[in-house]
């Protein structure tokens, strides 16, 4: 298997919504960022999959190694293989692939956030460096487009984070900021013990509203020249956003399931917003 087949392979079985928003993209781009979504992919892994913590650091301070090993031309796993053909394409800047991979330390470290503030470098590392290293690899005139990809990055985390509340909690992890559950009076202890009320509901609403206001925040962002260059990204916006709405309209029951789109809904999605743009 070629490192760009393990790196497609790997997209495709996540069947996360990336997949989908990558499919019209031309062949030097789609592999440069199928190679990227699937280094995000391995490094998330080790922290999701790996339960010993020390195994997990250990796991990291190698990709660390590896990044290292990408940047001085003797890369030797499938994915970095895949990105070093990508290094002479695309600016794809070590420090920010590094950054990446501290942000998935955090979960090692952190399980709880007493606010939104103190969410924030979380988020920065986990997605909006992913999304700035995306608006690369699509292109851009326009240097506004890079604040326009660091803020779609943090809408989706916030989406991620809305739709996978009863998943994390049962990995022990709360991203939800705890100033908002004395805010909202929603005990802590029913996140983990998938207890629903109108007050639950409220506090998810608030969430859903905030990551709303941030898609707002970042399309409003987007300069008119780029928005053809970056349709990968506002094809993720439309599915996200259809994901929020089926969220509240299901009455944002995310404790005890997941709620997602179909594939074909996705498709549709990317399609009509690629056609629109």
């Amino acid at each position: 298997m070629s490192p760009d087949e393990y790196c497609q392979q790997r997209a495709a079985a996540s069947g996360s919504s990336f997949y989908y928003s990558f499919r019209f993209l031309g062949t030097t781009r789609r592999q440069a960022i199928t190679a990227f979504y699937a280094f995000c992919r391995e490094v998330d892994d080790v922290v999701d999959e790996i339960t010993d913590a020390q195994v997990a650091r250990i796991t990291l301070a190698w990709w660390r190694s590896e990044i290292d090993a990408l940047y001085d031309g003797h890369p030797s796993h499938p994915v970095t293989r895949a990105l070093a053909i990508s290094l002479k394409n695309f600016n794809l800047p070590r420090e920010q692939l590094l950054e990446i991979i501290d942000g998935m330390e955090m979960d090692l470290d952190q399980t709880r956030y007493p606010d939104f503030k103190s969410l924030h470098l979380y988020c920065y590392r986990v997605a909006s460096v992913v999304g700035l290293i995306a608006a690369e690899i699509f292109g851009y005139q326009d240097r506004h487009t890079l604040k326009y990809a660091h803020d779609l990055g943090l809408a989706f985390q916030l989406t991620n984070i809305i739709r996978d509340v009863g998943e994390d909690a049962r990995r022990g992890r709360v991203y939800l900021p705890l100033d908002e559950f004395e805010r909202f009076a929603v005990p802590l202890d029913d996140i983990f013990n998938a207890k629903y009320s109108d007050n639950f509901r409220r506090l998810m609403e608030f969430q859903i509203a905030r990551a709303e206001q941030l898609y707002s925040q970042a399309l409003s962002q987007l300069p008119a020249c780029d928005r053809k260059a970056q349709r990968s990204g506002l094809i993720m916006a439309a599915i996200y956003r259809d994901l929020l709405e089926a969220i509240k309209a299901d009455g944002c029951r995310v404790l005890d399931r997941q709620i997602s789109l179909t594939p074909l809904r996705k498709i549709w999605l990317a399609w009509r917003t690629w056609m629109a743009n």
